[in-house]
């Protein structure tokens, strides 16, 4: 029996005969020849089956395919530098697995369809191209945080999806049951990666998180995945080096492992080949200014909306980092600047090309008065975070750190308009389906 492989390996096999398992991706007829188009998640190869040299089954079988019918494929590899991936399959053999019916066919065709179509059909829009190589990239981006933060002593620790009270706005959480009482579906793993970084040092959890936030923006969901680090004894310069970093790492290895689904995907090399430290950084006070000087009525004291981040990115090349913000539109946990209290010790990360905020951090207060003061501030129940006033209690360490969006650094790096087309499945505020 040939041996069963991937079309990424084909090249391995150059001259010999083999057998592929995947789908027909499309299927072209000229005269006594047909060219079935096979892919099989790794890529996509060309049959060539002429019908003077298989049995007439054989010929007829491959005739009737329909789109994304699965199949067994069996023939020998043909180096064609014509053909996509530089090989062919001389077609001798092929096993139908489930013919796809012609009164119900496969419902994505080539002709063009609408965005709700396609998010409707999400489940089979993953077949395509496009969609696999985003998929492919996300994986890389997946990988590369990883191997980063492992590399350098990085210990990850898994948070809870469920929550007793707010980590971030208290009007942006999803309330679910509990038994007899309820619970939160979590906006970040952020607190709890501060207990687990006083046990290992450094720290990050990867994970789920959910923001009941009712935006329709192409840069929000409802659920999104973030990597998120925590380090003992860090300030904010700390944990705005390590971002840099992380984001540089990133970019390269998906420049490095990656280009075939860029050039899929037509994202210009360019920008990205541009993200090498040092980013430039940039306090809130000068931020505004900028903002004012072109036009946006941004006042001192207020968050930046999506416009005003893409207004400031388009003064780089490359992500820039602003620090500093107001502590009143920040999270109660941050620290403030001992210079101008008015001031948190915090860091956004804003990437080009106007994609916006990719990171979002900064250091933690380690005082246990000044937290406790926040916590009434923000009118936050108590017991449920004595815990957390416990790590202020015992052994309290200066701790910083930061959460980066999977989601907005896929798009960033993929070029895409819409952050629902970064995640398999997207949750946004009128879409639970598939």
């Amino acid at each position: 029996m040939p041996p069963i492989v991937e079309i990424r390996n084909v090249a391995n096999f150059a001259g010999q005969e083999v057998t592929i398992q995947g789908w027909l991706y499309n299927l072209r007829e000229s005269g006594r020849l047909l060219f079935p188009l096979v892919r099989d998640g790794t890529g996509i190869i060309q049959g060539v089956v002429v019908r003077s040299a298989v049995p007439p089954e054989v010929f007829a079988r491959i005739r009737e395919l329909t789109q994304e019918s699965s199949l067994r494929v069996t023939g020998k590899v043909r180096a064609d530098q014509r053909a996509p991936g530089g090989f062919e399959l001389d077609v001798s053999h092929v096993e139908v697995l489930q013919l796809v019916p012609l009164d119900r066919p496969y419902p994505i065709t080539p002709k063009e369809h609408g965005i709700e179509f396609l998010m409707d059909h999400r489940h089979l829009w993953l077949r395509s191209q496009r969609q696999r190589a985003i998929l492919g990239v996300r994986h890389e981006i997946v990988k590369a945080c990883r191997d980063y933060l492992d590399e350098r002593g990085f210990t990850l620790v898994d948070t809870p999806i469920f929550t007793p009270a707010a980590c971030e706005g208290t009007t942006t959480l999803f309330e679910v049951n509990y038994f007899e009482d309820k619970a939160y579906l979590t906006q970040s793993g952020q607190l709890y990666n501060e207990a687990a970084v006083m046990a290992v040092g450094k720290t990050y959890c990867f994970g789920p998180a959910f923001r009941a936030e009712k935006s329709k923006t192409r840069r929000h969901l409802t659920e999104f995945w973030i990597v998120e680090p925590e380090v003992a004894f860090a300030h904010l310069d700390d944990t705005m080096e390590l971002a840099e970093a992380l984001i540089a790492f990133v970019v390269g290895r998906v420049l490095e492992k990656r280009r075939p689904e860029l050039e899929t995907l037509e994202r210009a090399i360019g920008p990205l080949e541009k993200c090498t430290p040092p980013f430039p950084r940039l306090s809130y006070d000068d931020a505004v200014k900028i903002l004012q000087a072109k036009g946006s009525e941004i006042r001192w004291g207020g968050d930046f909306g999506g416009t005003d981040e893409t207004i400031l990115s388009e003064n780089f090349d490359r992500p820039v980092l602003v620090h500093r913000y107001p502590s009143q539109v920040k999270a109660f946990y941050m620290t403030p600047d001992p210079v101008r209290p008015e001031l948190a010790l915090c860091v956004d990360v804003l990437a080009p090309e106007g994609y916006g905020e990719i990171v979002g951090g900064g250091e933690r207060l380690a005082d246990y008065d000044l937290l406790m003061k926040r916590i009434e501030e923000n009118q936050l129940p108590r017991p449920a975070f004595e815990w957390y006033l416990d790590l202020r209690r015992y052994g309290s360490v200066p701790h910083s750190g930061f959460g980066m969006g999977i989601e907005r650094v896929v798009a960033w790096i993929c070029g895409l308009e819409h952050v629902r087309e970064t995640i398999p499945f997207p949750r946004m505020l009128y879409r639970l389906t598939p």
